[in-house]
């Protein structure tokens, strides 16, 4: 059997998080800075490493070897969860997975070296593994062209 490798931080200086707000729009990384295409988040929400690592196979799977794949979320909040039939109390329960803050209008992946119907098949691809809307991103050329 495979092992997963499931992204996580080496350490963090507290275990626990406050749950916090997931509206309103990505201040940075809200532009395709690295490849071609990008993979854009049009509403907000949270990824979960599991469905990362999903995207991340499914693209290696789908695209060819020169094509390149930049991930530009990393899953740095813990989320907790209490054991079944627990009472309510006696604290917050263990860290249960890792999850990636997404806001709307962050790139999560993007793409290079690749066609253009590569890239919409790739994010049709990848857009069934994730739990939040998406949409196809062109990067900008100069002068303002897509």
């Amino acid at each position: 059997m495979r092992a997963v490798s499931l992204l996580f931080p080496k350490r963090t200086k507290y275990r626990k998080m406050h749950r916090g707000r997931r509206k309103g729009i990505a201040q940075a990384g809200n532009e395709v800075a690295f490849g071609e295409y990008g993979i854009q988040a049009v509403e907000p929400g949270w990824v979960t490493a599991q469905q990362i690592e999903a995207c991340r196979t499914t693209l290696v799977r789908e695209l060819e070897r020169n094509a390149r794949i930049w991930i530009r979320i990393f899953p740095d909040k813990p989320i907790t969860k209490k054991p079944a039939e627990t009472r309510m109390g006696k604290g917050k329960g263990d860290v249960d997975h890792w999850v990636a803050v997404v806001r709307s209008g962050h790139i999560m992946f993007e793409l290079g070296g690749i066609t253009r119907e590569q890239a919409e098949r790739a994010h049709q691809l990848v857009s069934y593994k994730l739990p939040i809307r998406t949409r196809l991103r062109e990067r900008l050329r100069l002068g303002g062209e897509r």
